[in-house]
């Protein structure tokens, strides 16, 4: 019994001595509450009661940055939120030089975002997000080093201006909007006009050039005919105008008038005709009594 219990005594000792420290952690061994070293991950042997182990975790951490208000430079107030990665560089600054560095390296952060912000105008800042990520990545640097941190990753989530602020700016961009709609209708309706125009001028143009041909196939086709008779009139015969004559005075014949007609040569031998020579002789008689 009494080795046994010696035993469980010398395990329990043995036990106290032994620490684990996990994978991507640092352990730090304080002696009567003063820093003695840093151990690697992996099994630590400590003295109990006089040393203690702290561990620290080498993983990425996220972190938020909550909304915040800033200043720009034409005074105009936005707000703004943050996320980033970071990681533990330096576990005895982490753990030892600052009561918090967590804290300490997100005020760093807030200020040099205030100061990046505050040297932009409004317009500037809303529509630089992946600028503003830059030289806040570049700004902070190796400053946070102090902390033992390093940032990995800073991401600006939003950039909001004030509840008034986005009221005119929305009234701005109806204005626009409303502006541009009334340009493009005005333009609309103009080129309406320019096409209805120019479809109606077209038409007119289309309706004068046929009235056109129209008028020239017309007059071509009365030329082919003069052309056409006088051809044949040139190449008729005495007979055929006899003919002609013949026709015309039998057509003069049937209407109701006393009418004679001779040709030229037979004018002289008109008073041989009865009818004839007592209206030449009434005639001649009438222009003697004149006299």
């Amino acid at each position: 019994m009494k080795y046994l219990f010696l035993i469980m005594i010398i395990i329990c000792i043995v036990l106290a001595c032994c620490r684990v420290v996990p994978q991507n952690n640092e352990g730090l061994i304080e002696t009567l509450g003063k820093y003695s070293r840093t151990v690697k991950a992996g099994l630590v042997l400590i003295i109990p009661v006089i040393q203690r182990l702290r561990k620290v975790s080498l993983a990425m951490f996220p972190a938020e940055i909550s909304k915040y208000s800033i200043i720009t430079k034409d005074n105009a107030e936005i707000t703004t939120s943050l996320t980033l990665n970071y990681l533990v560089t330096d576990s005895y600054k982490y753990f030892y030089n600052n009561t918090d560095s967590v804290k300490s390296m997100v005020e760093l952060i807030r200020g040099h975002l205030r100061d990046i912000i505050g040297r932009m105008d409004l317009n500037d800042a809303l529509g630089s997000t992946s600028s503003i990520n830059s030289q806040l990545s570049e700004a902070i640097g190796d400053l946070t080093d102090i902390y033992g941190i390093r940032v990995v990753r800073v991401n600006i989530d939003e950039l909001l201006p004030s509840t008034e602020i986005q009221k005119a700016m929305d009234k701005q961009l109806t204005a626009d909007r409303e502006k541009i709609a009334a340009i493009e209708k005005a333009e609309g309706e103009a080129k309406n006009i320019e096409l209805t125009t120019k479809a109606k001028n077209e038409a007119l143009i289309a309706t004068a050039k046929a009235k056109a041909e129209a008028v020239k196939t017309e007059a071509d086709a009365e030329a082919y005919r003069i052309n056409q008779l006088q051809s044949s009139l040139a190449k008729a015969s005495d007979g055929y105008f006899k003919n002609q004559s013949l026709d015309s005075f039998n057509n003069l014949a049937k209407g109701p008038n006393n009418l004679i007609v001779v040709d030229k040569d037979n004018v002289t031998n008109l008073g041989s005709i009865p009818a004839a020579a007592k209206v030449w002789h009434e005639t001649t008689t009438d222009n003697e009594l004149e006299k």
